[in-house]
Order: structure tokens, then C-alpha cells, then sequence
């Protein structure tokens, strides 16, 4: 982002520049006569006389337009390239999603809505030393590009094909990570769960035991402000009613999701994804129990604002899972440490090997035995049972969705690189500190997304933040 005064310089200069090129001596039209009268021709000829079209257009009608400063966030702006940038971007991912768009100006609205937060937290992140070096980076959009089963180089050319250079994708993934250590410090370090809340929702789990549920859902948010006057909160009513009115008749949840909706997630078409009903209010799961798959349900009304919610699909537990039970995977894996001097594409290249002799009918735990760089390489790589949050997000990720006995591509971890194999599967009762810790993070997750929401409008509250969108 370029600083505020610098940008300010170059408007000032530029308009300078179109003064200095229209501007000429006002004496110079009867000079120019008269030197025209001494050579013989009329000055009424002169002054009548077009220029000639073979001759370079003036230097005025070469200057470049000033790039429009379009939102101002503190001591920084957002300029109008930088919006349509971030349009272009957005509308390409859309149209790969299948969504219908939205019209443009109300696309460009919602972005530049989303740029002033993001610019807003960047600031804040800034002010309290914030950082992300660049290993982490690394690691991180490695892991990206595995998720979409790509090569770095592949992932690199895919994302020039989409018209993204990689040194802006790289800084867009650090500016992620950095609100999300910002959200983490500033807000989810507050959240306190008592011990009378978890009994309260661990009574409410043993009750819906028997028709407990994951729902997969999409999501309409109109926020209302704190201590919103009764004219703001009908205006954001209405607004909701406008959303609900195009869905009734029938237009796509995610193009009204990404024209009304204020939640982070509207230009994703508002999807939620799977939640359990331990994760979800009661406010939705009241709705939701009396939903079919791709029902919307009528307006919500919550302390944050004004809901829509589609159920998308609806699942049960595993008819074998008992009521506060889990699902365990009995797991074993590879393990080559990230170490001076070896590459991740050296290691990447080397458990590849690994894998097509394990495909083509080698045993994974003697190979385990010979190559894995983990302490359970003597028992074959074998990690036992492990229940969900046993291990890192990562090797998670890879560990669920693997069918069993099948091996994975390699996978990146704080750990080093892995080749994972799942064995089998089972689900077993939970103890009562599992209990009771599972329910513990399902109320601290809702409570934090709850205080981010809240969070994020006191910080624009308090910050100088001037909207010049509509301003030509």
C-alpha cells in the first residue's frame, strides 16, 4: 500500500502538470497574430486554423488519469485500482465456482466493504508487531498447494493462468495469517467458558443423543451495529427482507449471499460447510431440525443482526457411533524431517519413491522401519488409535480423508513430510475429560465468532474510516 502522503504527491504533482501544459502567456494568441500579419497572413486565418492531424497531440492530452482514491482507512487509502484489482480477482473465482454475480456495482461495494476491514486489522496487526517470516509462509502455501493435489511449480502456473502474479498471492497469504494471529491475540484469548456452561451443553448433547446431527449450511448475515437506533436496525430489516424476497423467488443462494450478505464468507456463497449441532446455536438449531435439504429458512433475529440460513444437506452419526462417542482411526505414517540442506522438493521426490513401491505391493512398515525419521519407526510407523485433535491440523486433514489402507501423497506438517496410511476405523466412547474438553471448544468456537463480529465493529468505530465509492 502506498502511503497516503506519497499518493497525495502524485495528485499533486499530476494536476501541476496539466496546469503547466494548458496554461500558455496570455499575450501569446496577439503575438502570434502579429508575427502572422508581418509574414502576409490574416490572423483570422490563423485563429480558425486546425492543427495538423499528422503533428503528436499536445502534452495535456497525454497525461494519464489520476488513479481515484476510493475508501480512506486512518492514514491509508484504497485507491480505485486497487479495488478493481481485487474485483478482478474475486469475479474469476466466482465464475470457476459456478456462481452467478452479482450486478457489479454491488460486487464492488461488497469488496471494497471487505478491503477497508482487512486494511483496518493489517493496521492494527502493524501497530502490535504482528509478523509472519517467511519459513511459515513457505510451509503455508505449500500446503495450499497440496490441498489441490499440485506441484509448487504447477501451483505457480496455475496461478499465472488465473492472471495472479505469485509475489501478490505470497503477501495476500502473509496478510492472512497475520489477521489470523491478530484475531487470535485481540480476541480469542479473552474467551472464558465456565464450568456451568459446559455442563449446560454437555446436558443439551446427552438430550439430542439420539437425533444428534451435522448439518451442511449456507448463510445470509445483515449485522446490525451496537447500539443501533430503531431506524438502523428496520433499515438492516429491510435489507434482509430484500434478500429473503430474491430467494423466494428463486434466485441462486450465492449470488444473494455475495450481494447482501455482511458475513466474511458471503463472496464463498455464504457456505458454512458442515457443522455439528454442538457448533450451532440454538437459535439455528431450532430452525433447522424442521428444514429439508435445500429449504431456506424465514428471518432469525440474533443480538449480531438479522440471519438466513439454507440447509444444504443433513447427516446423522454412524448408526454404530454411541451417544458421546468418536470416531478413532487407527493410523501409521513416514516421517522425513525438514532439516539444513534438504530441499522439500528432495524430500518430496523421495517419499514419491516411497509411495509407488508401497502401491506397487511393498510392505508400508518395513519401509517405515528402513526410512521414517520418527520414533515410531521401530513399530512399523504405527501411531495406534488416535481420536480427533490428537494431531496436527494437517496430518489430519490428510488422515480423514484417506479410505482405509490407502497411502497419501506426501504431506507437509510442522513436523517435516509424511506418507500416511489408515488402517481402519472405529468409534468408541469418549471419557467424561474428553466430554467435557470437546464441549468446552464447541462453546469457546461459537463465543469467539460471536466477540470477532463485535470486535471488528468497535475497531472501525474507533478508527477514521471514510467511504468515497459514490463520490465521482
Amino acid at each position: 500500500m502506498i502511503p497516503a502522503s506519497f499518493r497525495f504527491l502524485l495528485a499533486g504533482l499530476a494536476a501541476a502538470t496539466l496546469c503547466a501544459c494548458s496554461s500558455t502567456p496570455a499575450k501569446a494568441p496577439a503575438a502570434q497574430a502579429g508575427a502572422a500579419a508581418k509574414a502576409g497572413a490574416p490572423a483570422q486565418t490563423l485563429a480558425q486554423s486546425r492543427p495538423d492531424p499528422r503533428l503528436a497531440p499536445p502534452a495535456a492530452s497525454r497525461v494519464a488519469p489520476v488513479d481515484r482514491i476510493v475508501a480512506v482507512v486512518n492514514d491509508e487509502v484504497i485507491t480505485q485500482n486497487d479495488l478493481s484489482v481485487r474485483v478482478d480477482l474475486v469475479t474469476k473465482q466466482l465464475q470457476r465456482q459456478g456462481t452467478q454475480m452479482p450486478a457489479s456495482d454491488v460486487l464492488s461495494r461488497q469488496i471494497l466493504e471487505r478491503m477497508i476491514n482487512d486494511l483496518l486489522q493489517v493496521q492494527l496487526a502493524k501497530e502490535t508487531g504482528i509478523k509472519v517470516d517467511d519459513a511459515t509462509l513457505d510451509r503455508t502455501i505449500e500446503r495450499i498447494a497440496q490441498e489441490n493435489s499440485l506441484s509448487m511449480t504447477d501451483f505457480r502456473t496455475t496461478l499465472e493462468k488465473d492472471g495472479v502474479k505469485y509475489t501478490k498471492f505470497r503477501e495476500d497469504i502473509r496478510q492472512e495469517i497475520v489477521l489470523a494471529r491478530l484475531r487470535e491475540r485481540e480476541v480469542e484469548k479473552d474467551i472464558v467458558v465456565t464450568d456451568a456452561e459446559v455442563e449446560t451443553e454437555l446436558a443439551r448433547q446427552t438430550k439430542e443423543a439420539a437425533s444428534d446431527a451435522e448439518f451442511n449450511l449456507a448463510h445470509v448475515l445483515v449485522l446490525v451495529p451496537p447500539q443501533a437506533t430503531p431506524d438502523q436496525v428496520e433499515q438492516r430489516r429491510r435489507k434482509a427482507l430484500l434478500a429473503l424476497s430474491e430467494l423466494r423467488r428463486g434466485t441462486a443462494f450465492a449470488q444473494v449471499a455475495a450481494t447482501y450478505s455482511d458475513a466474511p464468507d458471503a463472496l464463498q456463497g455464504g457456505t458454512l460447510g458442515w457443522r455439528s449441532s454442538a457448533r450451532l446455536p440454538a437459535l439455528f438449531l431450532d430452525v433447522l431440525e424442521k428444514l429439508k435439504n435445500g429449504e431456506v429458512s424465514d428471518i432469525l433475529r440474533s443480538p449480531n443482526g438479522f440471519h438466513i440460513v439454507k440447509l444444504l444437506e443433513k447427516r446423522g452419526k454412524a448408526a454404530n457411533t454411541p451417544a458421546g462417542g468418536v470416531q478413532q482411526t487407527h493410523v501409521r505414517h513416514i516421517l522425513i524431517r525438514a532439516r539444513e540442506g534438504l530441499s522439500a522438493t528432495e524430500v518430496r521426490n523421495r517419499l514419491a519413491q516411497m509411495r509407488e513401491r508401497i502401491v506397487g505391493g511393498a510392505d508400508f512398515g518395513e519401509i517405515a522401519k528402513e526410512q521414517s525419521e520418527d520414533s515410531s519407526a521401530a513399530k512399523g510407523g504405527d501411531l495406534g488409535w488416535v481420536a480427533p485433535g490428537d494431531t496436527v491440523q494437517e496430518f489430519e486433514r490428510v488422515m480423514n480423508s484417506l479410505k482405509d489402507k490407502e497411502v497419501s501423497q506426501p504431506v507437509q506438517t510442522p513436523f517435516g513430510w509424511h506418507l500416511v496410511q489408515v488402517l481402519e476405523r472405529r468409534s468408541d466412547e469418549l471419557s467424561e475429560e474428553r466430554k467435557k474438553a470437546t464441549a468446552r471448544n464447541a462453546i469457546r468456537q461459537r463465543k469467539a465468532d460471536e466477540a470477532y463480529q463485535d470486535w471488528l465493529r468497535q475497531s472501525r468505530d474507533r478508527a477514521f474510516v471514510e467511504n468515497r465509492y459514490d463520490e465521482r
